[in-house]
C-alpha cells in the first residue's frame, strides 16, 4: 500500500475539488473563512513547490442568495432567479479568493464552464490553451460551472463531474475530491455501521458503480457518492488518478500528496477509446 501511495509525491498537475458544505458553517450557511484560509494556504504551498494547481469550487448561488438576503433559492424558484444569484455570488466568491491568495503572494483566475466548453471543438481548444497560459504565468485557476447561463441542456450538473472533466482537459495526473466522507465504502456508513471502507480501487467494476448513492450528506452539496464514482470513471479512463477524502481537515491535501494512506485511491487505467466530448454530450440524455 505504501508503495502505491508513494507515487503521489511525484504528481505535477493537480485538480482539487471542494464542495459547498465544506466551506460553510453548518449552523448558518455562511462562509467558513478559517477553512478558506487553510485551503488557499495549501494551494499556494503546492504552487511554491512547482506544481500546477486547479481549484474547482462551488457556492456562488448560496453566496449570492445571502448577499441579497433571499431565504430560499431551491427547485421551486425560476431559473432566472438562480442565475441572478449566481451572477452576484460568482463575483463575491472570486473577490474573497483573490484577497486571500494575494496575502500569500499568489494570483488566482476565474474560469466558468458549461457543457459547450467541452463538446464544441473550438471552445475546448481555447479552454485548454487558457489553462496552459495560466500555468505558464504561475496562476491558480478557480473553476466553477457558469450557473449564470447554464440550463439543464447546457449544464454539467455537479462539480464532481466538472472536476474530472477539467482534470482530463488539462492532462492532470491527480484529482482530489474533498467531501464530507472519508472515502468509498461498501454502503453508506451513515446508515450502515457494517459498511466496509475501501482503501484502493484498482478497477471500477460494475459492482462498484452500483455502490454509488444518489444521496448526499448535506443540503449545500449537489453530489453524492454516485457522482464521485462517475467522476472516477471519467478521470481514470483519461489517465488521471483520483482520491476521495474527508474535508473536515483541509490539511489532508499535503498529507495525501506526501504519500500518506488517506482517502480512497482510484488508480487510472487510460482508455484510448474513451471519447470525453461524446461522454459529456450524452450526460443527462
Amino acid at each position: 500500500m505504501e508503495n502505491i501511495r508513494d507515487m503521489m509525491k511525484d504528481k505535477k498537475r493537480i485538480v482539487i475539488k471542494i464542495g459547498s458544505s465544506s466551506l460553510q458553517h453548518e449552523e448558518t450557511g455562511d462562509l467558513d473563512y478559517t477553512k478558506l484560509d487553510v485551503l488557499v494556504r495549501e494551494l499556494c504551498d503546492l504552487r511554491n513547490r512547482g506544481k500546477d494547481v486547479v481549484l474547482v469550487t462551488s457556492g456562488a448561488i448560496a453566496l449570492g442568495k445571502k448577499a441579497v438576503m433571499m431565504k430560499n433559492v431551491g427547485e421551486d424558484n425560476p431559473t432566472a432567479v438562480k442565475q441572478a444569484c449566481a451572477a452576484i455570488g460568482q463575483a463575491r466568491l472570486m473577490m474573497i479568493y483573490q484577497k486571500i491568495f494575494a496575502e500569500y503572494n499568489q494570483v488566482a483566475a476565474q474560469i466558468l464552464m458549461t457543457k459547450n466548453t467541452i463538446i464544441d471543438n473550438l471552445n475546448r481548444f481555447n479552454a485548454r490553451n487558457t489553462f496552459a497560459e495560466l500555468f505558464k504565468l504561475g496562476v491558480v485557476p478557480i473553476v466553477n460551472e457558469n450557473d449564470t447561463v447554464a440550463t439543464y441542456e447546457l449544464g454539467i450538473g455537479d462539480n464532481d463531474t466538472l472536476s474530472a472533466i477539467v482534470a482530463s482537459l488539462i492532462d492532470a495526473d491527480m484529482l482530489l475530491l474533498l467531501s464530507d466522507i472519508d472515502g468509498l465504502y461498501t454502503d453508506d456508513p451513515r446508515q450502515n455501521h457494517n459498511a466496509k471502507y475501501i482503501e484502493v480501487v484498482e478497477e471500477l467494476t460494475d459492482e462498484l458503480m452500483e455502490m454509488g448513492k444518489a444521496s448526499t450528506g448535506s443540503d449545500a452539496g449537489t453530489g453524492g457518492m454516485n457522482t464521485k464514482l462517475q467522476a472516477a470513471k471519467i478521470a481514470n479512463n483519461m489517465g488521471v488518478d483520483m482520491v476521495i477524502a474527508n474535508s473536515a481537515d483541509i490539511k489532508v491535501i499535503h498529507r495525501i500528496l506526501a504519500g500518506q494512506n488517506i482517502g480512497t485511491l482510484f488508480l487510472a487505467h487510460k482508455d484510448e477509446e474513451f471519447d470525453l466530448p461524446l461522454y459529456v454530450q450524452q450526460m443527462h440524455e
